[in-house]
């Protein structure tokens, strides 16, 4: 068991998006994590690479310098594997802004049965380790025919998972969405890991 200083107890979510450091709270506050978690809103560098493990590897080593705990960075994609191949995934950020989800639905205006995937990797620098470690999350689903739904954020409004078919991501609650989601997985892999090392 790792010995820690008190002020060593915060661990710090590298993002500026407010909806995802809600969902990362309310799996920390559930699970009674040994870490204070807090949001810090840094710049990024981000690429455009193959897969997003690339890319967020790259985001936490562009900010490694500027913090002196330990801290994670979480990225994720949207890929609708059908019709569509896979788009957008490593560039559901981009997509987003340029042409949303009027834009997605667009391209796959009267296709039948579509299919889809939400992928989330968390990229942890571990301070008393000394180590970056990676945590990788999941969610099959398919493509809503319109967009549904007042939470969430993103893609949400168009992605309906095969767990609950009936709802899109966007008419979840927070913790509805936090115990099925791609992003809800990696970071209760997160907190595994960070229970055992403390």
């Amino acid at each position: 068991m790792l010995i820690m200083k008190k002020e060593e107890n915060s661990i710090y979510f590298v993002t500026g998006n407010k909806n995802k450091f809600s969902e990362a709270l309310e799996v920390f506050t559930k699970e009674r994590v040994p870490y204070d978690l807090k949001q810090k809103d840094i710049d990024t560098m981000e690429i455009q690479a193959e897969t997003l493990k690339d890319v967020a590897l790259f985001k936490l080593n562009s900010v490694k310098p500027k913090i002196t705990n330990s801290f994670f960075i979480e990225d994720a994609g949207f890929f609708v594997d059908i019709p569509l191949n896979g788009f957008p995934g490593v560039y559901s950020s981009y997509v987003l802004k340029t042409i949303g989800n009027d834009g997605i639905l667009k391209l796959i205006d009267e296709y039948e049965g579509s299919k889809a995937h939400f992928s989330a990797i968390i990229s942890l620098y571990f301070k008393p380790l000394d180590s970056i470690i990676f945590f990788e999350g999941y969610i099959s689903g398919r493509v809503s025919r319109d967009m549904r739904g007042e939470g969430g954020f993103g893609f949400d409004p168009i992605f309906i998972p095969d767990s609950i078919p009936d709802k899109t991501f966007a008419e979840l609650s927070i913790h509805r969405k936090n115990r099925i989601s791609h992003r809800g997985q990696a970071i209760k892999k997160l907190i595994l890991f960070l229970k055992k090392n403390h």
